[in-house]
């Protein structure tokens, strides 16, 4: 439940803030910010997404039609979908479970005032009326009443498109879903839950889109087509089944449904979510919190890493490493020590002037203009000691600055270098600083992260590009970049020079990695500039200034100590601002989608032997070749199995574009090949008039030999996990022929006799097809990932029951 202004306000005193009392009586009305996570998924969510689906249905109405209609041994494949799907329930609940808890750690807490003292406190328990501190990179939770205002600018471009800062005073409106880009204020919650302005454009068509996921995409597109498929190829199977067997409707039954039940792909789907929730268990142990299930599967596609300097390369925090006077006649240290007490919630380079120089007696704050990343400085009056200006040396002085030089060159080092300077008039944001006359230049020390450079090598090594974007000067952004390894840094961009127009943008950006004082604006324009190419873009920032680029980038990465705005918009959140858990985040994307295409091959050539065999059962009016029994052994030994343990070993297979075209191009025909020659077996040896039970095992053996075979050219490249993993499949069919209880169980058996020669030979020749189709497939040169790409998950905690479908 909300509520929105209808409460006395007047009685609020901006420096007590709501009392307990008053906290509790609103809380008892229900007029507190609880919305529900969108994100968020119950056990009950999780248990109706992977129970009651199409197939789950159409598989429960023919596991009910097998129980009454053919031996028990028949039906066992619903057992298997039972298992498989509780398998999938567990493996998501863990991962909403894992997220869960993360989300707390990395959730932006609201800064509240009550009973006089600032509290923070989770968002959903705001109240009417709260009283909220809000600083730079802070966003909107609800919406509110500016009570007081210290240069307060606010970018609602997320919720209106419109990028330009609009600067708040007392009394403005303040909506949900903006963000402070600088200064500081208090203001006053009117509208909260499900009133506030981003929960009903939430409700209504959130702008906030999810991660588009190419593998879902394709996925849900093949089923679509089976989806249409089914009905009819199930209605003309039972018929020819219902001729076949002289109008016994049992054993069309038991003749029908192996067939439709073999051409379902359910398996795929539950190993492409189970894929996906083991991957997010697997980074939520390296603290990067994923907000989007989506985004570990762009994490492979990713070709081009843009990164912020600040924070990304350099560890976080500043010191002042020297001061360089340029003008002894004015009072430096004490010009620096006041700036650094001016704002009552300073940047990280005024904590670290603050830090260094102490606040002087005597000169008390008049006006300020707080830092922004637009205009790149920030100012403080002092009444009768002047108005002092700092900031970056090439925004506040013009080209050939005898300073500015002595600037550049002091950055030559990776230091960041301001400026001090003092106005001859009143700075604002609105008409600039006024004449300013130079004093000194503050040398910033940023230290390069001591895991930095072997990061960049692994990119670099996976082919993946790196740009480093950044608001510094970009002589020091250049430096620090090479100290980093990062190609192209001895040629720093600097972003005042980049085009506007997005195709010649994109030029610049394919001839130049480093870029020095780039704007808000200008990052999100590169992103653009960089997907109009063809790159899947991840962009990683912990400021307010990153906020709109890591919206629009294909991928955005936050650092978990950055702006409440940053985390966010982004898909994933580094809780420990290591940039060096990148890699491993990349390569669990890679492990993926990679591993997610090997076993659709799996899955998607049943389906098209299915289809296959049973067309061919149809037109020339046949007992169908297998028993369901038959099919439950072959798909769980050649598919089901041993894709659950192939999807999630690592594999470091760089991203193809045409995940869909490619998977077809191998999945047709060698389905084709799996259902001819099963059906050749199976036509042949009835021929011979060796009756139908020596025909159904014989084309059983043939299909096994060709699906296992499909089996060992989709584990290439072949190491030792992945032998022993096909190794152990043909053991277990060798077991189902061999042992007499499960030979007679499963109604198999093969003697070296005429049926049992014929097939081995059509499956050796099946099996040599599918060799050649896997060639001119374009498989036949698999990506050797034999160098491990990050540890194997070891939180699986349970196996596959088989293929189920």
């Amino acid at each position: 439940m909300s509520a929105s202004t209808g409460s006395a306000v007047s009685v609020i005193d901006p420096a007590v803030g709501l009392t307990s009392a008053q906290v509790a009586e609103r809380v008892a009305a229900g007029h507190v910010n609880a919305v529900k996570d969108r994100n968020a998924r119950s056990l009950g969510d999780i248990f109706r997404a992977n129970t009651f689906t199409y197939f789950n249905a159409l598989i429960g109405s023919l596991w009910v039609l097998m129980l009454v209609s053919a031996p028990f041994i028949d039906s066992l494949f619903g057992f298997v979908i039972v298992i498989n799907t509780a398998i999938g329930v567990i493996q998501e609940y863990r991962a909403a479970r894992t997220l869960a808890k993360l989300s707390l750690v990395g959730q932006q807490q609201a800064l509240v005032r009550r009973d006089g003292t600032d509290v923070e406190v989770p968002p959903s328990s705001i109240v009417l009326d709260e009283l909220i501190v809000i600083r730079t990179g802070d966003q909107m939770l609800v919406d509110s009443a500016v009570v007081e205002s210290n240069g307060l600018e606010l970018d609602e471009s997320l919720l209106t498109g419109e990028a330009d800062p609009v600067e708040k005073e007392p009394a403005a409106e303040v909506l949900s879903g903006s963000f402070v880009v600088a200064g500081s204020g208090l203001v006053r919650a009117t509208r909260v839950g499900r009133d506030s302005y981003a929960a009903k454009l939430a409700d209504e068509a959130s702008k906030f889109s999810l991660t588009r996921s190419e593998l879902r995409d394709s996925i849900q597109r093949f089923i679509k087509y089976v989806s249409f498929a089914l009905v009819p190829i199930g209605i003309f199977l039972f018929v020819s089944q219902y001729r076949a067997n002289d109008g016994n409707i049992r054993a069309a039954i038991a003749g029908t449904v192996p067939g439709v039940i073999t051409m379902v792909p359910e398996g795929l789907v539950l190993l492409t979510s189970v894929a996906m929730a083991v991957s997010v268990i697997t980074l939520a142990q390296k603290r990067a919190l994923v907000q989007d299930m989506p985004a570990v599967e762009v994490l492979a596609r990713v070709d081009v890493v843009c990164v912020d300097k600040t924070g990304t390369l350099t560890e976080p925090g500043m010191a002042v490493h020297g001061v360089v006077v340029v003008d002894g006649s004015l009072p430096v240290d004490d010009a620096l020590g006041a700036l650094g007490a001016s704002e009552p919630e300073p940047n990280q380079t005024l904590i670290a002037i603050a830090a260094k120089y102490a606040a002087p007696a005597g000169w008390a704050v008049t006006a300020t203009v707080p830092f922004s990343s637009s205009r790149k400085w920030s100012s403080a009056s002092f009444g009768e000691h002047g108005a002092w200006v700092i900031g970056a040396p090439e925004m506040l002085l013009p080209d050939g600055h005898p300073v500015r030089s002595q600037g550049d060159h002091l950055a030559g080092d990776g230091a960041r270098v301001l400026v001090l300077a003092r106005s001859d008039g009143e700075p604002s944001a609105e008409h600039g600083t006024g004449g300013l006359s130079p004093a000194a230049l503050v040398v910033i020390n940023q230290t390069l992260r001591s895991d930095a450079a072997e990061t960049v090598a692994y990119f670099l090594e996976q082919s993946v590009r790196l740009k480093v974007i950044s608001g510094d000067n970009a002589v020091t952004v250049g430096a620090i970049a090479a100290q980093a390894g990062i190609p192209g840094a001895d040629s720093p961009y600097d972003a005042r020079e980049l085009p506007e127009d997005r195709e010649e943008l994109a030029e610049v950006l394919e001839q130049h990695s480093v870029f020095g004082r780039v704007t808000p604006a200008q990052k999100r324009a590169m992103v653009g500039a960089l997907q109009s190419r063809g790159h899947v873009v991840a962009m990683t920032g912990d400021g307010v200034n990153d906020v709109l680029a890591l919206k629009d980038a294909d991928l955005g990465i936050a650092m978990g100590s950055g702006a409440g705005a940053t985390r966010a918009v982004a898909q994933i959140v580094l809780l420990d601002d290591r940039f060096s858990v990148m890699p491993s985040v990349v390569a669990e994307g890679r492990r993926v989608l990679g591993n997610v295409e090997r076993v659709s091959d799996l899955f998607l050539t049943k389906s098209f032997y299915a289809v296959t065999i049973s067309i061919a059962t149809i037109v020339f009016t046949q007992p169908f070749p297998f028993l369901n029994r038959h099919l439950t052994v072959v798909t769980a030994l050649t598919i089901g199995t041993p894709a659950f343990f192939l999807a999630l070993l690592p594999n470091k297979q760089r991203f193809r574009p045409g995940f869909f075209r490619r998977v077809l191009k191998f999945a047709v025909p060698a389905g084709l090949i799996n259902a001819i020659s099963a059906y050749v077996t199976y036509g042949y040896v009835l021929h011979l008039d060796y009756g139908v039970e020596v025909a159904r095992s014989s084309a059983v053996v043939t299909l096994f030999v060709v699906a296992w075979w499909v089996l060992v050219q989709v584990a290439r490249p072949i190491n030792a996990i992945r032998g022993a993993i096909v190794g152990a499949m043909l053991v277990g069919f060798l077991g189902v022929l061999c042992i007499p209880w499960l030979s007679h169980m499963f109604e198999l058996s093969w003697h070296p006799d005429v049926p049992g020669l014929i097939a081995l030979g059509v499956g050796a020749l099946g099996a040599g097809a599918v060799s050649v189709v896997h060639v001119f497939a374009g498989h036949g040169k698999p990506v050797d990932d034999t160098v491990p790409a990050l540890p194997t998950p070891d939180t699986v905690g349970v196996g596959a029951a088989g293929d189920g479908g």
